[in-house]
C-alpha cells in the first residue's frame, strides 16, 4: 500500500461530490452525475463565504493520498453480517464528540481493474462502537458516501471494538455508478484475535498510521466494472 502524505499547508483541493436522485427504500441509490455539493470534514468551516475547495476534508487535515496503483486484483467480498441496515444518512463524519474509543480517519481511492480512479462511486459503512455494540435503533457510526472526483473516499469515525468471535472491522458496501455492489469488511494490522475469526483475510486489511490523538487508514477497493 502506498504511503501517506501530511502537511500543515495544503493546495486547495476541489471536491464534487455524485448526488444519487433517490435513495429507494432498499438503500441503494440511484445516479445523476457529478454534482458541486462538498463533504464537510471534521473540522469543517460554517463559513459559506470561505475560498472555494476549503472544506475538503483531505486540505483541513493535511492529507494528500498518493497516486493510486493495483494489480488489478478486485477486493474481495465478505459477508454482510446481521446489522446492515439500509436508509443510513448521507454523511462521511460518523465520530461524535464524546464517542469513547480511539479516533480514526479511514481514507483512499475506489479504482476500477485498470486501477483508474471511480468519481461517483457509492460507500456505506457500518460499524460497531469501540464496545463492540452496533446500534440498531437508530444510525449511530453508519453513513453512506460518495467519492469526489479523484476518486477519493474518506471517513472519520471511531475504532471499532471485538465481539466474541470476531475482530475488529468496518462493514461497507461499494458501487460504481450503475455497477453492482460489493459488500466486503476492512480489518486492522496486529490484531490478535485477526488469527483466531474465520472470516478475516489480510486482502481487505487496512495500512494505518499513528498520528497521536488520531489514527489513519488506508485502503484502496478496486471494483470490477465490467
Amino acid at each position: 500500500m502506498r504511503s501517506i502524505s501530511f502537511v500543515t499547508a495544503a493546495a486547495v483541493v476541489l471536491v464534487a461530490c455524485a448526488t444519487p436522485v433517490a435513495t429507494p427504500a432498499s438503500g441503494v441509490p440511484t445516479f445523476a452525475g457529478q454534482a458541486t455539493t462538498v463533504a464537510a470534514g471534521p473540522t469543517a468551516t460554517s463559513d459559506t463565504s470561505a475560498p472555494a475547495g476549503t472544506q475538503d476534508p483531505f486540505v483541513q487535515n493535511g492529507i494528500i493520498l498518493a497516486a493510486p496503483g493495483c494489480d488489478g486484483t478486485f477486493t474481495p467480498a465478505q459477508t454482510e453480517g446481521p446489522y446492515y441496515k439500509a436508509g443510513s444518512p448521507e454523511q462521511n463524519i460518523l465520530y461524535q464528540g464524546g464517542m469513547p474509543g480511539a479516533r480514526l480517519i479511514v481514507v483512499g481511492y475506489v479504482l476500477n481493474a485498470d486501477c483508474q480512479p471511480i468519481p461517483g462511486a457509492w460507500l456505506d459503512f457500518w460499524q460497531a462502537d469501540a464496545n463492540g455494540v452496533y446500534d440498531n435503533e437508530g444510525y449511530t457510526l453508519r453513513g453512506n458516501q460518495f467519492t469526489d472526483e479523484q476518486g477519493r473516499y474518506f471517513l472519520e469515525t471511531v475504532l471499532p471494538g471485538e465481539y466474541p468471535g470476531r475482530t475488529e472491522h468496518i462493514h461497507v458496501k461499494v458501487q460504481s455508478p450503475g455497477g453492482k455492489i460489493l459488500t466486503s469488511q476492512l480489518y486492522f494490522p496486529g490484531v490478535a484475535a485477526n488469527s483466531t475469526d474465520g472470516i478475516y483475510t489480510p486482502a481487505t486489511e487496512v495500512t494505518v498510521e499513528d498520528h497521536g490523538d488520531y489514527q489513519v487508514a488506508d485502503y484502496d477497493f478496486v471494483l470490477n466494472t465490467k
